[in-house]
């Protein structure tokens, strides 16, 4: 079992317990399916990031205490150095790098995510969550699949949408991918 995801399980069980909700209850309220809800408790199953900002949401947390375990406290600037934002790998596959996780109150999470590739037959994981957001491809080619359409992202190019639509994305020709996400 991946240790970063069982520490979010813990912190998902503490915010739970703090709202003093059982978990059917926690569940429903976030529209998760009770049985995956306890596998993300238990840190037994992977997450999307969407489904983590539709909890810090829910509760009004910040996705960054969900995430790393850390409270934002600047509200003039927080800067992030080269490489040095709050790290999260869930999977193999995706890597998340905070660069705004410092700043209080903010209005969009911005992350540095690195793509591993997979086998060309692998399904691409879809997710939806509500707000906007924008991807920024800086290193690779990436698929991204969203409601139905596949969409070849190369480096420089970007991609502003609705992520209430269904959307996954893929790395392509066998190299990582790293794009800049924007979520509002």
């Amino acid at each position: 079992m991946n240790e970063e995801l069982k520490q979010i399980g813990l912190r998902l069980k503490g915010l739970r317990d703090a709202m003093e909700l059982s978990k059917e209850e926690f569940a429903a309220s976030c529209d998760i399916p009770l049985a995956d809800y306890i596998e993300y408790e238990a840190g037994k199953k992977d997450f999307s990031i969407s489904l983590l900002k539709r909890i810090a949401t829910q509760y009004n947390v910040d996705i960054t205490t969900l995430m790393f375990d850390e409270e934002p406290r600047m509200n003039s600037y927080a800067l992030t150095r080269k490489e040095k934002g709050l790290e999260i790998k869930r999977v193999e596959d995706y890597q998340y790098q905070a660069l705004a996780s410092g700043f209080a109150n903010r209005k969009a999470d911005i992350f540095v995510v690195t793509v591993q590739p997979k086998s060309d037959d692998t399904p691409i994981h879809l997710s939806s969550h509500s707000g906007q957001e924008f991807n920024l491809v800086v290193k690779g080619r990436l698929l991204i699949h969203i409601n139905g359409k596949d969409l070849i992202l190369e480096k420089g190019d970007s991609l502003y949408f609705d992520p209430s639509l269904p959307h996954g994305m893929k790395a392509l020709d066998g190299k990582p991918v790293k794009f800049l996400a924007v979520i509002i």
